[in-house]
Parts: structure tokens; C-alpha cells; sequence
């Protein structure tokens, strides 16, 4: 099972090791950020934590975001990833400019497409936190290989959230080092031209259909 550990008031992290989430505990309502792989357990870990009835809000569709849906039944996601979504599961839109709203906490949902094309960022102004899903990593490897993704609209995407970089102190990214501060932002986008452009190494992954290309700050798995 995920292991549970407060971060802030109302606020936990959730991690399994290999991905983490995010849970909210209102007086009414939980609210989920991602619910991990199939066997991360998410719904034990929450319930740890509380019995209130749980919104589940996902990032983007990967399964190592979705794979726990079927324990929860629902969940609120862009229209981008609904194609990577389990038959079965009732979805509900996410659309730029929503306000998510428990335990003290408002989430903005910024349309950030190119890892996924469905991805979304959260931002809390008035904390200054930023849930970036997998958008922005210190060292990554951050997946940029697949139908289902895009580089020069990650590119756009990064840029866009540049924008928000002084508007947020921390970062809460679900893989890697965490929290991270809001130069990464920045520098994901750095290496993300870099790699547009053709300027970074790579070797061929070992099992993978794509390359690890090396950035300065975050690596790539993509292929052109």
C-alpha cells in the first residue's frame, strides 16, 4: 500500500514508490489527485486517512494515474485522455479555468497538453502550489514517446506555464524528487527545445521503443 504523509493542513502525499498522489480532506468531501498504478492500493491508503466521500481528479490518463479507478468508479478528467480511460468508469470533463474546491484549498485547472494530450496542472494561488502531474520533473525521465503525446505542444505547454512560475513556491510533481521549486518549470523547457532542435545525447532504452535523450536538467524518453 501507498504510504501517507502530511504535507500541509488538509494536505497528504500518497506514494507507492513508483508514482504518487495527492489527497485534500474537507468537512464534507476528500479530493484525489490520481489514483495510481492497479496495485498501489490508493483507495486503502485513503481511507487511512478518511471515510468522506471522494472526488477523484486526474492529471492526465497513464496508467500509473488511472489504474486505480476502478476502486473509486468515477473521476474528473480533460477530454483529451478519456481514450485511455477503462470502459466502465464514469468521466466527467475538466476544462481550463475550473475551480476545484476542499479543506481550505482552490485548485485552477490549467489545460497543459503534450505529455498527454488531456494533461492539466492545478494551481493553489493563494499557497503558491503548483500539481503539475508529470509536466515538470527534476531529472525526469519525463515519457514523451507514443501516439498519445506531443512535443511542440509540451514545448507550448511549458511556456505557458512559465507565466505561472512566480505565482507558485512549490511544486508537488507525482514522480522523482518532490517538492521541487518553480525554476524547473523553466528548465524542463530548456531541454525540451533542446530536444526539438536535436541537441541533446541519447542512447537507445534498453527495453523501451524510444531513446533516453540527456537534457541539463530532466531527461526524455521520446522518439521522433
Amino acid at each position: 500500500m501507498s504510504t501517507v504523509q502530511p504535507i500541509g493542513e488538509n494536505l497528504y502525499v500518497l506514494d507507492d514508490g513508483r508514482v504518487r498522489q495527492f489527497l485534500m480532506t474537507g468537512d464534507r468531501q476528500a479530493l484525489l489527485i490520481d489514483t495510481g498504478f492497479e496495485d498501489s492500493r490508493v483507495l486503502d491508503a485513503v481511507r487511512s486517512v478518511t471515510n468522506l466521500p471522494i472526488q477523484v481528479v486526474l492529471t492526465h490518463g497513464d496508467r500509473d494515474h488511472a489504474g486505480g479507478l476502478r476502486d473509486f468508479g468515477s473521476c474528473r478528467l480533460h477530454r483529451g485522455d478519456w481514450h485511455l480511460i477503462p470502459e466502465g468508469i464514469g468521466l466527467e470533463p475538466l476544462e481550463e479555468g475550473e475551480v476545484l474546491t476542499c479543506g481550505g484549498y482552490r485548485l485552477e485547472v490549467v489545460e497543459i497538453p503534450g505529455h498527454t494530450l488531456g494533461s492539466i496542472a492545478l494551481v493553489e494561488r493563494e499557497k503558491r502550489l503548483l500539481f503539475p502531474g508529470d509536466s515538470v520533473q527534476r531529472a525526469g525521465p519525463i515519457y514523451m514517446f507514443g501516439s498519445h503525446r506531443n512535443l511542440d505542444l509540451y514545448i507550448a505547454s511549458q511556456k505557458k506555464l512559465c507565466a505561472w512560475a512566480d505565482k507558485v513556491d512549490t511544486v508537488l510533481p507525482c514522480h522523482h524528487d518532490c517538492p521541487i521549486d518553480p525554476s524547473y518549470i523553466e528548465k524542463d523547457l530548456e531541454d525540451a527545445l533542446a530536444l526539438k532542435a536535436g541537441a541533446l545525447p541519447s542512447e537507445p532504452h534498453p527495453f523501451l521503443p524510444c531513446r533516453t535523450y540527456h537534457g541539463k536538467w530532466t531527461d526524455f524518453y521520446y522518439q521522433p
